[in-house]
């Protein structure tokens, strides 16, 4: 077996993994990454950006959303089942994170809210090619910062268990692609493999679960709670362009499989309430249905809700036909188009008596100009009138596990009994336990990649303060 040495060893070279060793290496410590993947970035590649209240950027925008006040937004919104100390602790850092960032070279392009209604706290990263995977330059910026500083990288390493000795941690086992094994010795091991994924997601980051397995096998509290989302649909691997994308959030009329309403369709605004909603109807299935009129108004006049903001500037329906015409070719079965309503419920599968009766109540709301069923604004009522219909699937589906491994304010990783395990850390979405239990709280934009990276700081340094008493 080979024998390494290295003062923090961090498990995940991700987000919250590569910002840790930056932090940790910024302190003149031996710092080593072990990532299991062929190269460090890990999800923040497909990313766009961080969450931050009080801000340079924002000051300058004059958001004026302070800290005080999204710690209380944040913790509301999740129902108070947050660690609150600690997502305190992540919100007063946000500000000095992007400073941070700033001095490394990162640039912003702008800030940001997912939705109308919701907070600007997403700081988009200017990346070479603006999109949504913007944060991969943030990303790059890291490693070679990493680099720069002495951080070694070992890739296609995998971490397999930490070894104790006296309940203090001694170390890892790993294993390399060739298949043998290395121990390396550490004063302080962080752990930050970004919890798990039920599949891999593209280019080989997918998150499996390492880090919780890890901790749990040395004596952690974990939590494994896996979270029940909603999306639309995508047609195998040929994605959806934007257009056909925002078209079909637009709140229309959805039913579910029996064709009846259970939603006033406006919140589809807001993923975290369409999700709860859909994931309890029959099949954890629902569509978004409007007619030709409701679509021409779309290209025409605009969008009710332009859901992709700055970042992804449409406000109305152009090229529709012809993006929705290249996905019906392509075989899709998750959107839909029918010269009828009996032809559009044997397309879908919606019960077509059910669909009748609510068609049928919902055209009466569009003309009475109050819905009865659900209260949903007259403003956003638009008839079903005009063939063709179209219809666009919305699926249940497990988006990743809201469990997570237990920590303290500090990130030290805590067992059944809340006492510390010296020398072990947590940080990223390892702990998302501690951060959402099944709420992601949408309405403060990008906290899943803002506070895995400002939880590199606490993770970082309360491993400097536990080797300084080594």
């Amino acid at each position: 077996m080979k024998n390494i040495t290295a003062d923090i060893v961090i498990v995940g070279g991700g987000t919250a993994g590569m910002a840790a060793a930056v932090e940790a290496a910024e302190n003149k410590v031996n710092v080593m990454v072990i990532e299991r993947t062929s190269s460090v970035g890990g999800t923040a590649r497909m990313g766009s950006g961080i969450f931050a209240v009080e801000s340079r950027l924002q000051k300058i925008m004059q958001e004026t959303l302070t800290r005080e006040e999204a710690f209380r937004i944040y913790m509301d919104y999740v129902h108070w089942r947050a660690n609150a100390r600690l997502v305190k602790n992540l919100i007063d850092m946000s500000a000095g994170t992007i400073d941070w960032l700033e001095r490394m070279g990162v640039k912003f392009r702008f800030v940001a809210s997912h939705n109308p209604g919701f907070y600007n706290t997403f700081h988009v990263v200017d990346g070479p090619t603006p999109g949504h995977n913007d944060a991969a330059e943030m990303m790059r910026i890291l490693e070679k910062k990493a680099g720069d500083l002495g951080v070694r990288i070992f890739t296609r390493v995998v971490a397999e268990k930490i070894v104790k000795e006296n309940n203090r941690i001694e170390g890892v086992i790993c294993k390399d692609e060739s298949g043998e094994d290395i121990f390396v010795k550490a004063g302080a091991l962080i752990l930050a493999t970004g919890g798990f994924y039920i599949g891999a997601l593209p280019g080989g980051h997918g998150e499996v679960g390492d880090g919780i397995r890890l901790a749990s096998e040395a004596g952690a509290a974990v939590s494994i709670a896996v979270r029940t989302g909603s999306r639309w649909a995508l047609p195998g691997s040929l994605r959806p362009s934007w257009v056909v994308t925002f078209t079909f959030q637009q709140p229309c009329l959805i039913v579910n499989l029996l064709g009846e309403r259970f939603i006033n369709e406006e919140i589809i605004v807001n993923t975290n309430f369409s999700r709860n909603a859909i994931a309890r109807q029959k099949g954890a299935i629902a569509f978004n249905i409007f007619d030709e009129a409701t679509k021409r108004y779309f290209v025409e006049q605009g969008f009710d809700y332009a859901p992709g903001g700055p970042m992804v500037p449409l406000t109305k329906a152009e090229n529709f036909d012809i993006e929705f015409q290249r996905l019906i070719e392509s075989g899709s079965e998750n959107y839909f188009m029918a010269t009828s309503l009996e032809e559009l419920a044997q397309k879908t599968g919606i019960n077509y008596q059910g669909l009748v009766k609510t068609v049928t109540e919902y055209n009466h709301a569009c003309e009475t100009g109050r819905d009865m069923v659900m209260n949903k604004p007259y403003r956003y009522l638009r008839f079903i009138k005009s063939p063709p219909f179209y219809a666009g699937k919305m699926i249940g589906w497990d988006i990743h596990d809201w469990g997570g491994i237990k920590v303290n304010d500090r990130t030290e990783v805590l067992t059944p009994e809340y006492e510390i395990i010296p020398g072990l850390y947590a940080a990223g979405m390892n702990i998302a336990c501690e951060l959402y239990h099944g709420t992601y709280p949408f309405i403060l934009p990008a906290t899943a990649m803002g506070f895995a990276i400002n939880s590199r700081r606490l993770a970082a340094s309360s491993a400097l303060v536990h080797l300084c008493k080594q």
